[in-house]
């Protein structure tokens, strides 16, 4: 038997320790600070995960305990560092009291990073703190690889711009020295001081203008490059998120999806657009202004380099800090995204209960912490790194002091001294560019790790670009599936259903048993975590999405609709549809008569989510898209429910020809709606509990039967 091994990190008195269990050979060993405990898993049927507020803790169940966990044994506590191998290791043994067969346990989805053991921020599965820069920006390069050329090119040209401008210099020690106190009675070039004087005024006046229009032209290369590439990058993102599975999307709010698709991509492209050109130049302004200097006078321009070393130090030891600093403002910026787009989206439910002040000031205090903290980070970088770009510039009071004593003694001249304070100028530039750049560089850090735990999310497990095809016309089958949104919380347990060709299968229980799951499994939003789904003998996971949602049908409680016309909705399903076969739809639906009485009739434009429709419009509208689909498979999710008794017959006629000659799954609170299925299937706890017609089981007098006088009883007291 394999060995599984899982830790725990809390003591029996609540104190930290590092405990390990281990099942081998049927048994769990507990080892604690030296001793060690077994657990023959023979005598065990169910092993149970508590997750508490900061904490856990794992018990196993023994054969024949009472279902409320009062008999159970107590294992181990441990913090929510280890709640995700826990759960691990518990589903582990789960599977074997099942089946008999040990598992290996699944880290992909562990919270924690298996490095330095510190949690992932939320909403990410990579470690900010172990993350390596050069696999950040080297993968990131890939991206940005195709507007390289012309990137160089307007570097090139802004380098150029700086080429001539850094010319001035020169012409200003031939000014002074040759014009305004020459050494000499001639003057070189020209015949007269004031004719020079003039010359090389307007020499100067050209060459500022010249810079000026390579600046220009740069820009606006720029500027095209930078849209280019923001609008490539918000494509793969935006590409990628529509690939994720539920369970991925789950775990993230949407407002946090919007800010790595609009906030994220933006700051990336402005620093390989923007920096990325700035770099190029200031690397070939430094090399040729310390070339220029060092022609001009080795002793200063060694006394000028003499702080630099030190000060490129310094910066080195803010690394740290400042990517935490901004890992933080990109957690509050994303929650005041996702407080925003939560309020807006809602802002009916915000009305109705007269909750606007309270918005107000939910926002305003998230809008008040992310000011706080980029008000930190600008004073951490206004008192840090001006004092090392200071530190830096020592130099250039050093240069005074020597410069000036050499010009006292006639070793240097003054138009010399002038122009290479004047070059420091250029000098100091790229170094002050350069001390700035650690803050540059750990904002786009942040946004390139967010970007890529959405390109690297294992979760997604639905795209397959198998060619093979699924005979929807036949059976469907879930065979020992078994699933969780949580690994050790499963919400289904062992489920095993043969659904008929063109059969209807209503699906009943308490809120919570598992009904929806289903469903959700069998469009293949979710993976079974155990078992397999097959449709005519083929497994589900097998099929491309598309070829598989392509034959399946949806009406949900909830209706969305879209912004645009009811046209536009209808036709969603298929959107080469000819307006005769929406019309068609809409009739099937029995939405037609309400639609022609709109003001623009089908071409109609609705609000976001169809809030200008009633509840039974909405609804009739997306049966109607699934009447346009005419899919050979076909799913009910609550679709009469919290309607009027007029509006619903006019839906269960609907339903009535879309169900027809289609194997249908249903799911209906109303009993009375799901009479005419061919078998009803009662889910109670996870698990498949009854089978049956409603006559038969109405007559068994199990859960089923409970739950239908429940219903008569409400009924009869209204």
């Amino acid at each position: 038997m394999k060995k599984i091994f899982a830790h725990f990190d809390i003591s029996p008195q609540g104190k930290n320790c590092e405990g390990t269990l281990t099942l081998k050979d049927g048994v769990i060993t507990k080892e604690l600070e030296g001793k060690e405990e077994k657990y023959n898993i023979s005598d065990m049927e169910e092993a149970v995960q508590y997750t508490d507020v900061g904490c856990g803790r794992l018990e196993l169940k023994p054969k024949g305990a009472k279902d409320d966990g009062s008999e159970n044994i107590h294992i181990c506590r441990f913090s929510m560092t280890w709640v995700g191998e826990i759960g691990e290791f518990v589903k582990v043994l789960n599977h074997l009291f099942e089946t008999g067969e040990t598992l290996d346990i699944n880290t992909s989805d562990l919270p924690v990073c298996p490095k330095c053991h510190r949690h992932y921020l939320r909403g990410m599965n990579m470690c900010m703190f172990c993350v390596k820069k050069s696999y950040v920006f080297s993968r990131a390069f890939g991206y940005f690889k195709p507007y390289v050329k012309p990137l160089i090119g307007t570097g090139l040209l802004l380098t150029l711009a700086n080429v001539i401008g850094a010319i001035m210099p020169l012409f200003n020690s031939v000014l002074i020295d040759d014009y305004l106190v020459p050494t000499a009675e001639s003057t070189p070039f020209f015949q007269s001081r004031s004719t020079g004087v003039i010359s090389i005024a307007v020499i100067m006046a050209v060459l500022f203008a010249l810079s000026q229009v390579l600046n220009i032209f740069s820009s606006r290369i720029s500027n095209k490059i930078g849209s280019h590439f923001s609008s490539d990058l918000r494509n793969i993102v935006y590409e990628k998120i529509q690939e994720l599975s539920l369970t991925s999307m789950s775990k993230r709010s949407a407002g946090n999806l919007i800010h790595r698709v609009t906030h994220d991509t933006e700051r990336v492209k402005e620093f390989f657009n923007q920096q990325g050109r700035y770099l190029i130049q200031q690397v070939i302004m430094l090399t040729v202004v310390l070339i220029i200097l060092f022609r001009t006078n080795v002793l200063l321009t060694v006394v000028v380099l003499l702080p630099i070393p030190l000060g490129v130090f310094m910066m080195t030891q803010f690394r740290h800090a400042t990517r935490v600093r901004y890992f933080k403002q990109w957690r509050i910026n994303s929650k005041a995204t996702s407080i925003l787009h939560d309020i807006i989206k809602g802002i009916r439910v915000v009305k109705s209960f007269g909750n606007e002040e309270r918005e107000i000031d939910k926002f305003a205090k998230v809008s008040k912490k992310l000011a706080d903290v980029s008000a930190s980070n600008e004073k951490f970088w206004a008192v840090s790194f001006p004092l090392v770009g200071n530190f830096m510039a020592l130099g250039e009071f050093l240069v005074l002091i020597i410069g000036g004593k050499m010009v006292l003694d006639g070793t240097l001249t003054l138009g010399e001294l002038t122009r290479f304070n004047l070059y420091l100028a250029y000098l100091y530039a790229p170094l002050r560019w350069l001390s700035m750049f650690p803050r540059r560089l750990a904002d786009c850090t942040t946004s390139l790790v967010k970007i890529y735990e959405i390109l690297d999310d294992e979760a997604n497990s639905e795209v397959c670009d198998s060619d093979v095809k699924i005979d929807a016309s036949q059976s469907i089958d879930f065979e020992n599936v078994t699933f969780g949104y949580k690994s050790y919380e499963p919400v289904l347990k062992n489920i095993n259903l043969h659904i008929e060709p063109g059969e209807m299968i209503g699906l009943v229980g308490h809120s919570g048993a598992g009904k929806s799951t289903v469903i959700n499994l069998c469009m293949r939003l979710y993976d079974p975590g155990m078992g397999k789904i097959t449709i005519g003998g083929v497994d589900i996971k097998s099929v491309s999405p598309k070829e598989l949602r392509d034959n399946i049908g949806v009406v949900f409680q909830e209706t969305y609709l879209f912004s645009g016309s009811i046209f536009e909705n209808i036709a969603y399903a298929r959107p080469d549809a000819s307006p005769d076969e929406v019309i068609s739809a809409a009739k099937a639906a029995n939405a037609h008569e309400f639609i022609t009485k709109l003001p623009d009739g089908y071409n109609t434009v609705i609000g976001e989510n169809g809030h200008t429709l009633s509840g039974g419009e909405r609804q009739r509208v997306s049966i109607a898209r699934a009447i346009l689909k005419n899919p050979k498979i076909l799913i009910l999710d609550e679709a009469t429910s919290s309607l009027d008794p007029e509006t619903e017959i006019k839906i269960q006629e609907a339903l009535t020809r879309l169900i027809e000659g289609r194997t249908t799954i249903a799911i209906a609170h109303r009993l009375a709606t799901l009479r005419n299925a061919d078998r009803l299937v009662v889910i109670e706890k996870g698990k498949i509990a009854e089978v049956g017609s409603h006559e038969e089981l109405v007559n068994m007098g199990g859960i089923y039967s409970n739950l239908v006088a429940a219903q008569r009883q409400t009924h009869s007291l209204h």
